[in-house]
Parts: C-alpha cells; structure tokens; sequence
C-alpha cells in the first residue's frame, strides 16, 4: 500500500498548494518547510541559512573556495565538515531526513528531489505538477505585483534551478516522466488533482481511514 507521496513541481504550477490540500485530504503529514525547520535545529544552524540552502546550488565561487577549505589546492588547514553547512551538507540532511520519512510514511513530501530519493523504496507514488505558462504567468503577477514585468524570466530561472539541484545531486532529469507515476497539469483543478492522485495511488478509503 501506499503510504508516502511525493510532489515534484513546476514554479507557479501552485504544486505546494496542491500537496497541502492532498495531505489534509489523507489525514498525512506535509513535508515542507517543516522539513528546513527541523533540519536547521538539528544542524545547528539558522532557519535562514537552512532556506538559502533548500533546492539550490552552491554559487561556483563557493565550491572554489571550499576547496581551499579542504586543503586541496594550497597547504591550508581543513576545516571539519560540521563546521562547513552549504548545499552539499543540505543534501545530506535532506537524504537522512527524507529516508526516516520513507519508514515512517502516511506523509506529502514536496520538492527537494524526493522523488528520485525514494525512487526505490517501496510505498512511495511519485507526482509532477505541472501548468500552462500563461497560467504561471497569471499566478506570479497575482503573488508579486511589483515584479509582473520580471514573471517569465523569474518562472523559468526557478525551473532551471531545481533541474540543475535534481541534475547535480541525484543525477537525473527532473522533469524525466521515468521518475514518476504520473505527471498532472494543474489547470484542471485540486479537487480533480487530488482524486487523481488518490486514485492513481490505488488509496481507497478504507486504506486511509486505516492510515
């Protein structure tokens, strides 16, 4: 039976929406912010940090003076990898944290490349939320007013990124339809979403009231 769900989606595809309304539909834990959250306490580190981390690269001048950190390329001292929290390290905690979650189950997980994550563990059903641009488009002008002029280089910059963190990382294609068990325009609506999900999911009602 299923018993995790993860939502890999487009920006402005309003996919975090849908995962919210999905997890409230099932009576299951979001995995979302919750998720820096408790990363940040457990790392030691601020929220802040965590979110500057979350989904990205590190930038190139950061990966070049890491290695200096390391000693790699002058004689410096190394510095101990807890006193090091970047990308890489956000990974990690990612992995470890989404890998508990997996055990546990009956929860959404949204983004941080959980799909290819949990790509083999069992009970998991993965989803791509997706849209039309001019639907994207109408979302960020509706969110972020100042910037409308700025919506289609901001919606596809944010894409590239969550293809470059998916690509480096986990190396695979983010919007490979081989990663998922299916992949939904959300022009059609939440309701249609979620009952698409939970029936593509094989999830009956019996099962998640046992959930």
């Amino acid at each position: 039976m299923i018993r995790v769900i993860t939502v890999e989606r487009e920006y402005g595809s309003r996919g975090a929406e849908f995962a919210t309304q999905l997890a409230k539909h099932l009576g299951w834990k979001l995995i979302d912010q919750c998720l820096i959250e408790e990363i940040a306490q457990k790392a030691g580190v601020t929220k802040k940090l965590a979110e500057r981390c979350d989904e990205r690269l590190d930038p190139w001048y950061h990966r070049y003076g890491k290695a200096f950190w390391h000693g790699s390329l002058e004689r410096l001292p190394a510095l101990p990898e807890s006193e090091i929290f970047d990308s890489e390290r956000m990974v990690e905690f990612v992995r470890e944290y989404l890998g508990k979650v997996a055990e546990e189950g009956h929860c959404v997980v949204v983004g941080r490349g959980a799909a290819s994550i949990l790509a083999r563990a069992p009970h998991c059903f993965h989803v791509f939320v997706y849209a039309s641009l001019w639907r994207k488009v109408r979302w960020f002008e509706e969110q972020f007013p100042e910037h409308a002029k700025e919506a289609e280089q901001e919606l596809a910059a944010t894409d590239l990124r969550r293809a470059a963190y998916v690509r480096h990382f986990y190396d695979q294609e983010w919007t490979d339809r081989r990663l998922y068990h299916l992949m939904i325009n959300s022009c059609m609506g939440f309701e249609a979403m979620v009952k698409a999900t939970i029936d593509g999911a094989g999830l009956s009602v019996a099962a998640r009231a046992a959930s």
